[in-house]
């Protein structure tokens, strides 16, 4: 995709970016101009460039001067520095924060090493998801949290009213929500090469696929780390926006909350079974155990696949159907991947029409185009794994 191609990538994304203006706060939401937040690094992307639009109440560079086909093959050739300071990063602590945890989220937390994370769900009483997290075990009293920015205020009043009921029955929990702090996510194969040893608080983590870090930083610090970052890798790494970054975990077969996942939605359907500890689905204990221990043992009723089509990409809500013309499902995340050069999408379909080169139809404006449920992720990962 050449020329007004890249162009309409980008207007679809910021359109579909608008429009999310009039959807609830547990999807992408957004507020008007006079009320978007705008994180400490704002007037550093103008300065080089940013363009930037509404998101999840934020004032945030959708891309830069680069393309987001060149941001996107630059992050799995290079590297790229986003600024995800929107995100909410918070810290529970006391003896008893991980059983409280463990009750709303469906990880094995307990049996994390000290310095060591994973992706999690907070979940709810039907066993949907109300939303994906990473969580860190500092310590054996202290997790660390990021949770979305669109899902910040449901999340907080989620943690808040059980931590009050737990608390309430002599548990030792407490929290600190860390709006002082700045967030800095780089990745790509120059991510380990170009960190920096500062006074921050690192995650070997991301939303790309690749190998890479999430910094969390005094914000009075956050300019200066970045340029830095950006220096030391002599422009190889990049500011990259949301444009990019929508593509590069689509490439990673990676959930978008609020469009692949909702509080309808369950871990088991979205694929996420893996992310529920061996120990959890034995025991349970967490909200809506007996709903995702139900489909862990008879199967979900749909199920998250990828697609891989022909003709235009199919978005958010294209409707799937199978050879004969009868619906099965329907997509949520689609696009044009700029380092396969094909379109990719992913969306739910009936059990049964979820096996890999399972053939379907896939409408895009009424019209039907030929579709296939493709393997996940697909542009192979990077993330790094310890010997």
């Amino acid at each position: 995709m050449r020329g007004g191609g890249l162009w309409q990538l980008g207007q679809s994304i910021t359109r579909r970016l608008a429009q999310a203006d009039k959807k609830a706060v547990g999807r992408r939401c957004f507020a008007s101009e006079a009320e978007q937040k705008k994180t400490v690094l704002y007037d550093f992307h103008v300065a080089n460039g940013g363009k930037m639009v509404p998101f999840a109440g934020w004032s945030m560079p959708i891309q830069y001067k680069d393309s987001i086909m060149e941001s996107t093959v630059n992050c799995r050739q290079n590297g790229s520095l986003f600024d995800v300071s929107h995100m909410c990063g918070l810290s529970l602590k006391g003896k008893d924060c991980v059983p409280f945890l463990e009750k709303l989220v469906i990880a094995d937390v307990a049996a994390l090493a000290p310095g060591t994370g994973t992706l999690t769900v907070f979940t709810n009483e039907k066993g949907g998801a109300i939303d994906d997290s990473v969580i860190t075990k500092v310590t054996d009293d202290h997790i660390y949290i990021v949770v979305n920015a669109g899902c910040r205020d449901k999340d907080l009043a989620h943690i808040e009213a059980h931590m009050k009921s737990f608390k309430a029955k002599g548990g030792d929990v407490s929290w600190n929500i860390h709006d002082e702090r700045s967030l800095l996510a780089l990745q790509g194969p120059l991510a380990a090469p170009t960190s920096m040893e500062r006074a921050a608080f690192i995650t070997r983590t991301g939303y790309t696929g690749e190998d890479g870090f999430e910094i969390s930083v005094p914000s009075e610090n956050a300019v200066d780390l970045a340029k830095a970052i950006l220096e030391k890798s002599e422009g190889k790494v990049r500011l990259t926006g949301l444009g990019a970054r929508d593509s590069l975990r689509l490439e990673a077969g990676l959930c978008l909350y609020g469009n692949d996942m909702e509080q309808h939605t369950t871990p088991v359907e979205a694929g996420l079974n893996w992310a529920i500890g061996k120990r959890r689905k034995a025991e349970g204990g967490f909200l809506g155990a007996e709903v995702i221990l139900k489909q862990l043992a008879e199967g979900p009723k749909v199920r998250l696949v990828g697609f891989t089509s022909t003709g235009p990409p199919p978005r958010s809500h294209s409707e799937i159907q199978d050879e004969k013309g009868t619906t099965i499902g329907e997509i949520t995340s689609g696009g044009f991947s700029p380092c396969l050069k094909k379109n990719i999408a992913m969306g739910y379909v009936k059990s049964g029409s979820h096996k890999t080169g399972t053939k379907a139809k896939l409408l895009v404006r009424g019209k039907a185009y030929d579709g296939v449920v493709t393997k996940k992720p697909f542009v192979p990962t990077k993330y790094y794994k310890p010997s």
